[in-house]
């Protein structure tokens, strides 16, 4: 797999978690004593990001940061995916001239 193909892959897989991560804390905001996950990025060595999940201290809810995590989570999950439709077009298109 290419560098960009990978980055692309891990920045999928990071949406995906984070998109994960807000659904279930709008999912158990009502529940009493329900602490809050949020998704932790990091960068992965050699590219690429890596998402981690911790807890908050304190029970709570914050609608107003799950949704807009949401909606983050949602841009970059499409943002990752041109990129990696793109990688593939140019590796198509390198065969093509090969061929």
């Amino acid at each position: 797999m290419t560098p960009a193909a990978s980055a692309s892959l891990s920045g999928l897989n990071a949406a995906q978690t984070r998109l994960d991560v807000a659904g279930h804390n709008v999912a158990n905001s009502l529940t009493e004593g329900f602490r809050r996950q949020v998704a932790q990025p990091a960068t992965a060595q050699p590219v690429g990001v890596t998402v981690s999940i911790a807890q908050m201290p304190e029970a709570g809810s914050d609608l107003a940061a799950d949704t807009v995590g949401m909606i983050e989570a949602r841009h970059a999950f499409g943002a990752n995916l041109m990129v990696f439709r793109a990688q593939d077009a140019m590796s198509s298109s390198l065969l093509d001239i090969r061929a």
